[in-house]
């Protein structure tokens, strides 16, 4: 059986891997100081190990959210930076759901993820602030995705 750890390095790589092969699914908008990233990917991706060791539900029509907010450090290398994140998402006849974040942290790699419900083929629109820690500015950002079931 995996424990948390793992599970949890599990789910970081998921995502990791969701961002460089899924490009469709997965964007960033930069913001001078910070950059927010995001992607966005059927929970039915997760291996059921990992959904159930970090508390996600795993089912078809139900979604998964990942936000990071990210900064060069002095060497020019992309660095996770804590915060807070908050946001909602609505289909396209407008039905408007909040999006519970929670966040993860696996040594320095912090990350935010919601789920939320879908109907296979609808446009999802987000709209998401996220705050680096220390920062008075809110940093918005609206992205749009599809998803189907598998």
């Amino acid at each position: 059986m995996m424990n948390l750890l793992t599970a949890s390095k599990t789910l970081f790589l998921a995502f990791g891997l969701m961002l460089v092969s899924i490009t469709s699914q997965a964007g960033q908008k930069d913001f001078g100081e910070y950059q927010v990233h995001w992607s966005v990917l059927p929970s039915t991706f997760l291996a059921p190990e990992v959904a159930q060791a970090n508390n996600l539900q795993r089912s078809r029509g139900i979604g998964i959210v990942n936000i990071s907010i990210m900064t060069e450090d002095e060497h020019g290398q992309i660095q996770p930076v804590s915060g807070q994140v908050e946001g909602q998402v609505s289909n396209d006849i407008q039905q408007v759901n909040f999006l519970a974040f929670r966040r993860i942290q696996e040594g320095d790699a912090v990350y935010f993820i919601a789920q939320y419900q879908y109907q296979s083929g609808d446009l999802m629109t987000f709209n998401v602030t996220a705050r680096p820690s220390g920062h008075q500015e809110d940093l918005p950002i609206r992205f749009s995705h599809t998803l189907f079931n598998d």
